[in-house]
Protein backbone atom coordinates (compact mmCIF):
# COMPACT_ATOMS: atom_id res chain seq x y z
CA UNK A 1 0.00 0.00 0.00
CA UNK A 2 1.38 3.37 -0.88
CA UNK A 3 2.07 6.31 1.79
CA UNK A 4 -0.40 9.17 2.00
CA UNK A 5 0.37 12.53 1.18
CA UNK A 6 0.45 13.49 5.06
CA UNK A 7 2.13 10.06 6.29
CA UNK A 8 4.60 11.28 3.86
CA UNK A 9 4.28 14.81 5.30
CA UNK A 10 4.83 13.96 8.81
CA UNK A 11 7.53 11.59 8.02
CA UNK A 12 9.72 14.11 6.03
CA UNK A 13 8.69 16.39 9.66
CA UNK A 14 10.39 13.41 11.87
CA UNK A 15 13.61 13.08 9.66
CA UNK A 16 14.32 16.60 9.71
CA UNK A 17 13.76 16.78 13.37
CA UNK A 18 15.49 13.83 14.66
CA UNK A 19 18.89 14.56 12.32
CA UNK A 20 19.08 17.51 14.72
CA UNK A 21 18.41 15.68 17.54
CA UNK A 22 21.00 13.08 16.83
CA UNK A 23 23.52 16.02 16.16
CA UNK A 24 22.86 17.54 19.51
CA UNK A 25 23.01 14.67 21.63
CA UNK A 26 25.80 12.71 20.14
CA UNK A 27 24.74 10.03 18.12
CA UNK A 28 25.76 10.83 15.09
CA UNK A 29 29.42 9.38 15.76
CA UNK A 30 29.13 6.66 18.05
CA UNK A 31 32.39 4.16 18.65
CA UNK A 32 34.28 5.53 15.55
CA UNK A 33 31.50 5.42 13.22
CA UNK A 34 28.71 7.02 11.86
CA UNK A 35 24.73 6.80 12.20
CA UNK A 36 22.48 8.56 9.78
CA UNK A 37 18.54 8.33 9.16
CA UNK A 38 18.55 6.98 5.98
CA UNK A 39 14.59 7.04 6.08
CA UNK A 40 11.26 7.36 8.03
CA UNK A 41 8.38 5.09 7.53
CA UNK A 42 4.88 6.65 9.29
CA UNK A 43 1.84 3.89 9.85
CA UNK A 44 -1.24 4.83 8.20
CA UNK A 45 -2.52 6.00 11.99
CA UNK A 46 -0.10 8.18 12.00
CA UNK A 47 1.09 6.27 15.99
CA UNK A 48 3.95 4.56 14.92
CA UNK A 49 7.33 6.00 13.41
CA UNK A 50 9.94 3.76 12.16
CA UNK A 51 13.37 5.03 11.83
CA UNK A 52 15.27 3.50 9.97
CA UNK A 53 19.35 3.94 10.95
CA UNK A 54 22.44 3.68 8.28
CA UNK A 55 25.47 2.31 9.90
CA UNK A 56 28.83 3.42 8.62
CA UNK A 57 32.44 1.74 10.23
CA UNK A 58 30.21 0.70 13.51
CA UNK A 59 31.57 -2.33 14.67
CA UNK A 60 28.43 -3.56 16.58
CA UNK A 61 25.17 -2.39 15.25
CA UNK A 62 23.29 -3.77 18.02
CA UNK A 63 25.12 -2.16 21.14
CA UNK A 64 24.28 1.07 19.08
CA UNK A 65 20.51 0.56 18.53
CA UNK A 66 20.24 -0.35 22.72
CA UNK A 67 22.51 2.96 23.33
CA UNK A 68 19.81 4.46 21.14
CA UNK A 69 17.04 2.64 22.97
CA UNK A 70 18.02 3.94 26.30
CA UNK A 71 18.25 7.62 25.53
CA UNK A 72 14.64 6.69 23.79
CA UNK A 73 12.99 8.80 26.87
CA UNK A 74 15.17 11.72 26.32
CA UNK A 75 14.82 11.70 22.51
CA UNK A 76 11.20 11.58 22.17
CA UNK A 77 10.77 14.39 24.78
CA UNK A 78 12.64 16.61 22.66
CA UNK A 79 10.95 15.76 19.50
CA UNK A 80 8.00 16.71 21.06
CA UNK A 81 9.08 19.73 22.31
CA UNK A 82 10.46 20.98 18.64
CA UNK A 83 6.89 19.21 16.82
CA UNK A 84 4.69 20.57 19.51
CA UNK A 85 2.62 22.93 17.09
CA UNK A 86 2.89 20.39 14.08
CA UNK A 87 1.39 17.53 15.68
CA UNK A 88 -1.27 16.33 18.11
CA UNK A 89 0.33 13.50 19.57
CA UNK A 90 4.02 12.20 19.17
CA UNK A 91 4.32 8.51 17.43
CA UNK A 92 5.87 5.48 19.33
CA UNK A 93 9.11 5.51 18.20
CA UNK A 94 10.97 2.69 16.72
CA UNK A 95 14.35 2.23 15.36
CA UNK A 96 15.72 -0.53 13.12
CA UNK A 97 19.30 -1.10 11.07
CA UNK A 98 18.89 -0.28 7.12
CA UNK A 99 21.18 -3.14 5.64
CA UNK A 100 20.31 -1.91 2.16
CA UNK A 101 24.22 -0.92 1.83
CA UNK A 102 25.27 -4.53 2.95
CA UNK A 103 23.57 -5.63 0.32
CA UNK A 104 24.94 -3.35 -1.58
CA UNK A 105 28.40 -4.30 -0.73
CA UNK A 106 27.50 -7.83 -0.90
CA UNK A 107 26.34 -7.59 -4.36
CA UNK A 108 29.64 -5.86 -6.05
CA UNK A 109 32.08 -7.83 -4.05
CA UNK A 110 29.46 -11.34 -5.77
CA UNK A 111 29.37 -9.00 -9.34
CA UNK A 112 33.53 -8.18 -8.70
CA UNK A 113 34.14 -12.34 -8.34
CA UNK A 114 32.34 -13.58 -11.22
CA UNK A 115 34.25 -10.95 -13.38
CA UNK A 116 37.05 -12.28 -11.92
CA UNK A 117 36.47 -16.21 -12.75
CA UNK A 118 34.88 -15.04 -16.14
CA UNK A 119 38.90 -13.60 -17.22
CA UNK A 120 40.52 -16.46 -15.08
CA UNK A 121 38.43 -19.37 -17.05
CA UNK A 122 39.50 -17.00 -20.49
CA UNK A 123 35.63 -16.08 -21.37
CA UNK A 124 35.07 -12.32 -22.68
CA UNK A 125 32.82 -10.42 -20.37
CA UNK A 126 28.83 -10.63 -22.17
CA UNK A 127 27.52 -7.14 -23.23
CA UNK A 128 23.87 -6.29 -22.98
CA UNK A 129 21.98 -7.80 -26.14
CA UNK A 130 19.72 -5.07 -27.54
Amino acid sequence: MEEGKRQKQIAGLLNEEMNLIFQRLGLTMIEGGMISISSVKVTPDLLEARFYLSFFQVTDAKKVLGRIDEKHHEIKKELAARVRHQLRSIPVLRFYQDDTLDHVFKMEELFKKIEEDDKAQGRSPKAPEE
